[in-house]
């Protein structure tokens, strides 16, 4: 997909499905009491490499999964709001080194 990325908004950049509420959470419990099935399916953003790869090197799953499961929640997160601000102006075919991921 190419439309841009719905966290920074480049334009032109090859983008990926994030799941808001990531597939390896949804066996769990207080998730599936919290969302119905269609909501935890349903929540992916799409949005481009360096965004995505970010997410995941700053919050683990179960994070993702409670507290940053929407676009407006991730934005809210300091690191992640800086790294969007900060790639924002950036051309599309740049490729950031990324921490690795929080597991």
């Amino acid at each position: 997909m190419t439309d841009g990325c719905a966290l920074c908004g480049r334009r032109g950049v090859r983008t990926t499905r994030h799941h808001l509420i990531p597939r390896r959470t949804h066996r769990l419990k207080r998730i599936r009491r919290r969302f119905e099935r269609a909501d935890r399916l349903g929540r992916i953003l799409h949005i481009c490499r360096p965004c995505h790869s970010h997410i995941h090197a700053v919050l683990g799953e179960k994070e993702l999964a409670e507290v940053y499961n929407t676009r407006e929640a991730l934005l809210s997160h300091p690191e992640i709001a800086d790294f969007v601000a900060w790639i924002r102006d950036k051309p599309a075919g740049f490729r950031p080194r990324i921490r690795r991921p929080k597991r």
